[in-house]
């Protein structure tokens, strides 16, 4: 008989998940994500599968730092509580910005340079969540958010390559 451990999380990791929840963003739509890319190379793919690498992604204290930092600015935008010239730059998510792209690259380069390619393909076709994350009709500022919820399915993505491969 196996008895599991209750898994104690951080103060950083219960913030970093209650913000991804509160924005409107679920662990299975990061894990439709991943489907999206890693279902050409592994057809036998199931959403929980999907779903234990987005988590794993998600304990990583990195990841977690990365996540904090792009939601909290999206916040502040939201609210009009940065200095200009940062407020309109933010709100509006101008093109020439490439920060919150940074910031997902952090996330991405936890499972090494292979998530990158995936990122940048999944951040141009914005499939799924990303699709309503992109839409500036809903009030809500996600200039980091769907940058972060991209990068997420990448590493989660590049993990799965990795174990798949026997490498990680």
């Amino acid at each position: 008989m196996s008895i599991e451990k209750k898994r104690v999380m951080s103060m950083s990791e219960q913030t970093a998940r209650r913000w991804i929840a509160e924005r409107g963003v679920k662990v299975d739509d990061i894990a439709e994500l991943v489907l999206y890319l890693q279902k050409p190379y592994h057809p036998d793919l199931k959403l929980e599968e999907a779903a234990e690498h987005v988590e794993a992604v998600l304990r990583k204290r990195e990841v977690q730092n990365a996540i904090l930092t792009g939601i909290q600015l999206d916040m502040l935008a939201e609210k009009n509580e940065l200095a200009e010239p940062l407020q309109s730059i933010i709100k509006t998510d101008e093109g020439l910005y490439g920060l919150d792209e940074t910031i997902a690259t952090a996330i991405i380069n936890v499972y090494g340079t292979i998530g990158l390619t995936s990122y940048g393909y999944i951040d141009k076709q914005k499939p799924g969540i990303l699709q309503f994350l992109n839409d500036k009709s809903t009030g809500q500022v996600h200039t980091f958010l769907d940058d972060i919820v991209g990068a997420l399915a990448a590493a989660a993505a590049s993990r799965l390559a990795h174990r798949a491969a026997h490498t990680e």
